[in-house]
């Protein structure tokens, strides 16, 4: 049973269409008889027109039918066909340079794909299949190919016009691109929505909710402090923390083992590795980690240090909570605080 003052919080979160609280409730609309996801674009329905569940089941159960609208069975950022055939195109080319004669080849209004690529990606279609194409002159260059071979084997004639295009994609100039690092983004579905993982083949440096606020600054410091360039792709450690969070969030995985790279001061690092220890399913205090650290007066620069994480519950931030019980903050979002330290206290009680 949702408790009264939840079910105001999920109404709110329901009116305001906040996209953190996709998978923590469902909402039956009685007027209707169908139920939703709290981002629906449906008008909204009163208060007392509505019942709250915390899984879809409960829902359907209740003798509910899924609305037509937000489809709540299907993944709360389920790939449309449209963009799904776009990026196995790309895929296909890489190097290819996109025109509207290929998207009538294809059947695709092309300004359907920008506006559905910039929803689901952050960029347009055409910018998507550019970081594409400028990683693959990347990888040309590195190989020892020459500026003038990477240039025009991704589609442009004029030189400058190359080089601008890398620089703002990938950092730097082309040039100057010869040993420097490169890390790759990937979007990971999740239960509670959708995050950005960030690694080079070694190890993950970040991983946070889309829309986590100042997330753009977040990953722009990540690059400027590497020193790398950030491109759309895959690597065997964001492979590996794809698979252990769909373990974890079917509650089969409280450990995570994909390796990490741990970007901070001595003291944050510090602050982390205690946060680490904290065991699923419990939650302690920013002035009690400080004194577990031998500095019991430094309990607001542990709470800085805990919001400067960049990994997302492989460092469980979310565990730490204020010292009179209350949730305190968490850059994912209260919401999803909540469901994660409910969601490991079930697994440590089963």
């Amino acid at each position: 049973m949702i408790p009264a003052d939840r079910k105001q919080v999920y109404y709110q979160a329901l009116i305001d269409k906040k996209s953190e609280y996709e998978g923590i409730f469902y909402v039956g609309v009685k007027t209707t008889g169908v139920f939703c996801r709290p981002t629906c674009p449906a008008r909204k329905p009163k208060f007392e027109n509505c019942e709250f569940y915390e899984t879809a089941k409960e829902a359907l159960l209740a003798s509910f039918r899924p609305c037509q609208r937000c489809r709540p069975l299907s993944h709360p950022n389920h790939v449309s066909e449209l963009v799904r055939k776009l990026v196995e195109a790309v895929e296909e080319n890489p190097e290819h340079r996109w025109r509207e004669e290929d998207f009538r080849r294809l059947s695709v209004d092309a300004s359907t794909a920008r506006r559905q690529f910039k929803k689901r990606f952050g960029m347009t279609f055409v910018e998507y299949a550019r970081a594409r194409r400028m990683g693959m002159a990347l990888k040309q260059i590195r190989a020892g190919s020459a500026v003038i071979d990477a240039q025009l084997s991704t589609g442009y004639e004029s030189g400058s016009g190359f080089r601008d295009a890398f620089s703002r994609i990938m950092g730097a100039a082309p040039a100057q691109l010869g040993e420097q690092r490169i890390l790759k983004a990937s979007w990971l579905d999740t239960r509670l929505g959708p995050m950005v993982a960030i690694a080079d083949e070694q190890a993950l440096y970040l991983l946070e909710f889309v829309d986590r606020r100042g997330l753009e600054r977040e990953i722009e410091r990540l690059r400027k402090r590497t020193k790398a360039a950030i491109i759309p792709g895959s690597t065997p450690p964001i492979e590996s923390i794809e698979r252990e969070l769909t373990d974890y969030f079917a509650g089969r995985l409280t450990e995570f083992k994909t390796p990490v790279t741990l970007l901070g001061s001595p003291f944050q690092k510090e602050v982390w590795d205690q946060l680490r220890k904290i065991p699923p399913g419990q939650t302690t205090s920013y002035a009690h980690l400080a004194a577990g650290m031998g500095k019991p007066s430094a309990y607001r620069a542990v709470a800085q240090a805990n919001g400067a994480n960049q990994l997302a519950i492989l460092i469980p931030c979310h565990r730490v909570i204020n010292s009179n019980g209350e949730l305190g903050g968490y850059g994912g979002g209260l919401s999803r605080k909540q469901w994660l330290l409910d969601h490991e206290k079930l697994g440590v009680a089963e």
